[in-house]
């Protein structure tokens, strides 16, 4: 079983099946918590799941303690002007809540969107509220959240830095099963100042702010090949690129995210030995050192 204060883990893929492939990878790298797309991630096929597979998926996942989560292929959009594109993203996005159901996964990660055109903002947001409010009032008080993930601030985004869930999360009532996934490299991108110290509390003090703690459901933890500001979504080795370490020592120290997951999604993340695992995984436990160093009032005892 799991007992870390932040599990951290990666995106796997599936390949063979959910226990077969998702799973088993997820062994090979050591993962503590991982994250799934439920069909091509690239296309809009609606990919049906085997009860028996997903019955045996979630028995071996609640017995290691694995939390898993689902990413929604990259072609959803809620805020797109095309009505195809819309409606396939709509139909996306509750099949994808589905098949959390159904896997047993705690959460979804959509991305926000985009309008794609100029003055179309409000159209959009208009958009995702009737798309998304009734599949988060459908969701009642159990199953899996809906995890809104800010994007890196290219073309016309609906929500990049972390003032703008303000008034997307007001699009959606502030509705309590929309749940927030923080990526670091987007919000980077966007123009948060997670590379200057306390930049990253900072943020994260914002987001709180504007939703609340118990919004803040999962991060998805990326370095960033471009500056600061760049809006170019390139994740990074976590400690190779314009980010640093500091901002993860930050995240791992804030008191709202404790029990929240860590994810990766950076280069060779899947692959066993990763630095960026192991560097995060050191980040995590010198963090716990120090709160146990304030906690006892002494010297760090080894965990």
């Amino acid at each position: 079983m799991v007992d870390a204060r932040n599990p951290i883990g990666t995106h796997v893929l599936v390949g063979k099946g959910l226990t077969a492939g998702a799973y088993q990878n997820a062994l090979k790298v050591g993962a503590e918590t991982i994250q799934v797309f439920c069909g091509n991630p690239r296309g809009w096929a609606l990919t049906d799941g085997d009860p028996s597979g997903d019955a045996h998926f979630r028995q071996v996942c609640a017995e290691a303690g694995m939390r898993v989560f689902i990413h929604t292929p990259y072609l959803v959009n809620l805020g797109s002007p095309d009505p195809a594109t819309y409606e396939r993203s709509v139909a996306l996005v509750a099949h994808n809540v589905k098949r959390a159901v159904q896997i047993g996964a705690e959460g979804v990660v959509v991305h926000t969107g985009s309008s794609v055109n100029p003055g179309l903002y409000d159209a959009a947001m208009r958009q995702v509220r009737a798309g998304l409010m009734p599949m988060l009032d459908a969701l009642g008080d159990h199953g899996p959240s809906l995890l809104l993930e800010p994007t890196a601030g290219q073309g016309q985004s609906l929500c990049s830095r972390a003032d703008e869930l303000e008034p997307y999360l007001d699009a959606l009532d502030h509705h309590p099963r929309a749940g927030i996934c923080f990526d670091t490299c987007h919000f980077f991108a966007a123009g948060e100042p997670l590379d200057e110290p306390g930049g990253a509390t900072r943020t994260l003090d914002r987001v709180i702010e504007i939703g609340g703690a118990e919004r803040l459901q999962l991060i998805h933890a990326n370095d960033s090949m471009d500056v600061r500001g760049a809006r170019r979504d390139r994740h990074q080795k976590i400690g190779e690129g314009h980010i640093g370490t500091g901002a993860f020592s930050e995240l791992f120290a804030h008191p709202a995210l404790d029990g929240v997951p860590f994810i990766l999604e950076t280069p060779g993340s899947r692959t066993p030995g990763d630095p960026s695992t192991a560097l995060l995984r050191e980040l995590r436990e010198a963090e716990e050192c120090r709160t146990r160093c304030r906690d006892h009032g002494g010297a760090c005892a080894p965990s």
